[in-house]
């Protein structure tokens, strides 16, 4: 039954992932017209969260629901700001919230159900929830705009099946007039960042005054020969054109990063693209979905357009090849896995033309 299905007789209990903003708040609003008996959590992960906790204590009020303020700023500090910053400092460019979702918010919100006797978790994300075949999948939005899916490819069957999402039928304008009309000033309240502990996005200033200014080096032109020296690999990524603080009389983009001699390398325009990725990590909801050969659709970043591709599958060993070359693939970011809407299964793309064994969820 849809999440959002009104239903008075409901005694199923919902613990909902609050920030105060305006789809946690709609969440919330949807799932008690519903029916549902909803609770509240609200995360504090940094000292940059406190008016996020002092906003949903207020929607909490407004809609009577009961509300507990979880402190996890030492787990987001080691699971998501050290990785981060390692990784940049790797020369990859990681994404926080794909690493947070599973080994913070939704690991603390899952098992807080489970200390609280819930029934289910609820967050505001923009995505749908599927059951095929005895596995459950997460499921694009039908607003393919906001479609949030990309970043919870990571989360396991124990979560998925306990996970109400009932934003996946709904437009942000019609969020926005659902949350205006039960009453909340929260309707006018701005989109959260997708960085929400670098308020500034001011990545390598953060990661050089929590770690230092990393490894130095040189760009290496298109030839392969030294050009100058740079300002740190964690100030670059690949694909970057603009604000590498040189010029060759032509346009050059990053083509990769060598963490090891810091080599920043360049390359025309037109070499930034591949046509095909390793991965590492791998996560899917059945294996039989990676097999090798199995035609599907990919998204090297969260704002790409879905390209169709092929699975390489060697023993575990999965890398993608796409029917046409993407541009500028990055390490660090993940490569999620799409077939007829639904999540198969993503991992971190790498460097090397290797990946790690695959990894069931």
């Amino acid at each position: 039954m849809p999440a959002t299905d009104q239903n008075t007789d409901r005694t199923e209990r919902v613990l909902v992932a609050m920030s105060g903003g305006v789809d946690s708040s709609a969440c919330v609003y949807l799932l008690q017209k519903a029916g549902y008996q909803v609770g509240g959590v609200v995360f504090r992960m940094s000292p940059e969260h406190d008016q996020a906790v002092a906003d949903a204590r207020q929607v909490a009020e407004f809609f009577g629901v009961p509300i507990e303020v979880l402190d996890l700023q030492d787990v987001f500090e080691k699971e998501v700001i050290d990785y981060f910053c390692q990784s940049y400092l790797a020369g990859e460019t990681p994404n926080p919230c794909v690493r947070c979702n599973p080994t913070v918010k939704f690991k603390y919100l899952y098992q807080l159900m489970l200390d609280r006797d819930y029934d289910y978790i609820a967050t505001g994300h923009y995505a749908d929830i599927r059951r095929q075949n005895g596995r459950w999948y997460f499921a694009q939005a039908d607003s393919l705009q906001r479609d949030q899916s990309y970043m919870l490819y990571r989360l396991g069957q124990d979560i998925l099946s306990h996970l109400l999402l009932p934003l996946a039928h709904y437009q942000k304008s019609e969020i926005r007039q659902l949350v205006k009309e039960a009453g909340l000033p929260s309707f006018s309240k701005p989109d959260s960042q997708e960085n929400c502990f670098i308020s500034d996005n001011d990545y390598a200033g953060y990661i050089t005054r929590r770690c230092g200014p990393g490894k130095s080096g040189y760009f290496f032109g298109p030839d392969g020969s030294p050009v100058a020296p740079h300002q740190g690999i964690l100030h670059y990524t690949v694909g970057q054109r603009k604000g590498l603080g040189i010029a060759l009389g032509r346009p050059v983009f990053v083509r990769r990063i060598d963490p090891v001699d810091g080599g920043v390398y360049l390359c025309e325009s037109g070499e930034e693209f591949d046509r095909q990725v390793a991965l590492r990590d791998v996560c899917c909801a059945d294996e039989q979905d990676l097999a090798d050969g199995t035609r599907c659709q990919v998204k090297i970043r969260s704002v790409a357009r879905p390209c169709p591709c092929t699975i390489q599958n060697e023993d575990g060993q999965i890398a993608v090849l796409f029917d046409t070359p993407q541009r500028a693939p990055a390490p660090g970011q993940s490569a999620v896995l799409y077939r007829d809407g639904l999540v198969i299964g993503g991992g971190i793309i790498v460097a090397q033309k290797h990946s790690d064994q695959l990894v069931n969820s």
